[in-house]
């Protein structure tokens, strides 16, 4: 229970951030927001070196770490782009085709046994994810690709955390995801720059990066206080959170087609998390 607590406080802090992000993206450029967004959690890396010492920054694969801090810049900067043009939920339900992308790079690159009813759910869920985008209608605005290839770096990364997870703490992950995500991003920040000209826009900044570093700390704290398989579900309330801030603060409402979408998405996701559950289940009595 205190688990899934942490989870879904994390969940709805990550929410509250792509509000915020999504809002100043009419007056800030991508880039600038991305950075301070990281900037927080690379605050967050150095309080946890200041408890725990330099060892964290000890890595079995510094390779394979710098690897994934730089598809954490790409996946958060693509989504920030995308999020500009695109209604709040619908981003959030596009998003959630990563979890089908680890299955299939898992067989692909991991080489995990897949069985059919997970390659079936896959199969599904991206049908899902067709008809909340519906491509070639005009419905969504064609920043919804950038959202999809968001959620592929996204997927590529959390493969890479099974392949660290063996000689990592999750400690290091995140100190190196922090420090060269930021590291990456603050090139191109320095050219888009602009200082933030009201006070809303400095709130939301700071408070941005203040709950991103909290949100990334809660899902770690969930992780080691639950199994993964119990917690990961409860990544499908960012869309209750994200139809909720996207109509209060936006006006946006998913239409029909795209809660059908959306549905079909977290049924066939959560189903994938199940038979991932029941095949560790089956690998721990072996």
């Amino acid at each position: 229970m205190r688990g899934i607590a942490l989870m879904a406080t994390g969940m709805f802090m990550f929410s509250a951030v792509d509000t915020m992000a999504k809002f100043l993206t009419d007056t800030i450029h991508p880039f600038q927001i991305v950075w301070c967004r990281q900037l927080g959690l690379l605050i967050g890396v150095f309080l946890l070196i200041s408890l725990r010492g330099k060892s964290v920054l000890v890595s079995a694969n510094p390779k394979l770490q710098i690897a994934r801090g730089t598809l954490a810049a790409v996946s958060a900067t693509l989504f920030i782009v995308g999020v500009k043009f695109v209604p709040l939920a619908d981003a959030v339900a596009i998003t959630f085709v990563a979890p089908f992308m680890v299955t299939v790079l898992g067989a692909l690159i991991l080489r995990e046994p897949v069985g059919i009813r997970r390659w079936s759910a896959v199969l599904i869920g991206f049908v899902g994810t067709l008809i909340v985008i519906r491509p070639g209608l005009g419905v969504l605005h064609p920043a919804a690709g950038l959202l999809v290839i968001a959620a592929s770096a996204f997927a590529l990364r959390q493969i890479l955390s099974r392949v660290l997870a063996g000689g990592d703490s999750a400690g290091t992950t995140v100190a190196y995801t922090a420090i060269v995500s930021c590291a990456l991003l603050t090139v191109p920040m320095l050219f888009v720059w602009e200082t933030p000209s009201s006070t809303t826009e400095i709130v939301l900044l700071v408070a941005m990066a203040v709950l991103a570093a909290c949100g990334e700390t809660l899902v770690i704290m969930a992780l080691d206080a639950a199994q993964a398989v119990v917690v990961a579900p409860l990544q499908y309330s960012l869309l209750i959170w994200g139809t909720f801030y996207g109509f209060v603060v936006f006006g946006q409402f998913p239409d029909a087609w795209t809660w059908f979408g959306a549905m079909i998405i977290v049924a066939t996701g959560i189903y994938t998390l199940n038979r991932e559950r029941l095949a560790m289940q089956r690998a721990s009595r072996h």
